[in-house]
């Protein structure tokens, strides 16, 4: 299932989500030194991936960077571009309305302690961990947490594949985001299992983390909620728009 719109209409021009979606693409396509497909290059993963063994001086910081600032920079890798174009998806799709609920400083802040929150669960629960941790997916989770709260009976317009076909359909936000939680916490539960699994460096905790913030912090820093259009508005907008 790949989400393509909400049913939420939004105010004003959601800069910052927008600039955060330019981050991530000048950073995988410019500065990772990495393939097309395949991800950043090795040694940019160690200098700039957050790994939990030395945010915990476990070791050695082995970077060019100290290890708090890869907190930070990990969060603008990602680990191929697939896992950057799911990231964007859901970005753009409940970016757009949590940051139109709240300034655009605070939407900022929103998105960093979230990511935050995702790679400080990561290395809590695994702190001597030398695999490098990236992607911005631990703050999309925060952002798809306070989405869920602020709008839980949107509609989300949804790409679903069977077999050789594909079909649009409507879908409430918490069936999606219900389905992707369980995904993940699938995931999250078979790295746990086989460490040296195919968890790619994705951060399947901090995900879970990153959700359980938005959940959280954003009734905090939310300063407006908007109503789903009525029907009979929605009417008159496929009316003008046919």
């Amino acid at each position: 299932m790949i989400p393509m719109k909400d049913n939420i209409p939004t105010d004003r021009l959601p800069i910052v989500t927008l600039l955060l979606i330019a981050a991530n693409v000048v950073v995988y396509f410019f500065l990772q030194h990495g393939g097309f497909a395949h991800g950043p290059a090795q040694s940019s993963v160690l200098h700039y991936g957050a790994i939990p063994a030395e945010i915990t001086r476990q070791q050695p910081d082995g970077g060019p960077v100290p290890a708090w600032v890869t907190l930070f920079t990990a969060m603008f890798m990602h680990g191929g571009i697939l896992h950057l174009a799911g990231d964007l998806v859901f970005l753009w799709i409940f970016g757009i309305n949590v940051e139109d609920s709240m300034s655009r400083v605070r939407f900022v802040a929103f998105y960093l302690l979230g990511g935050l929150c995702a790679i400080g669960l990561q290395v809590a629960l695994d702190p001597d961990a030398t695999a490098a941790v990236v992607g911005a997916s631990g703050a999309i989770a925060a952002v798809v947490g306070g989405y869920v709260v602020l709008h839980p009976r949107a509609r989300v317009v949804t790409v679903v594949f069977a077999l050789f076909s594909s079909t649009l359909i409507e879908v409430p936000v918490w069936l999606l985001v219900g389905l992707w939680f369980v995904m993940q916490a699938v995931f999250a539960a078979t790295s746990a299992a086989h460490p040296a699994g195919g968890s790619g460096g994705v951060a399947y905790f901090g995900q879970v983390g990153g959700f359980a913030f938005g959940l959280l912090a954003i009734r905090t820093v939310a300063q407006r909620r908007k109503r789903l259009p009525s029907a009979a508005a929605a009417e008159r907008a496929e009316a003008v728009l046919s």
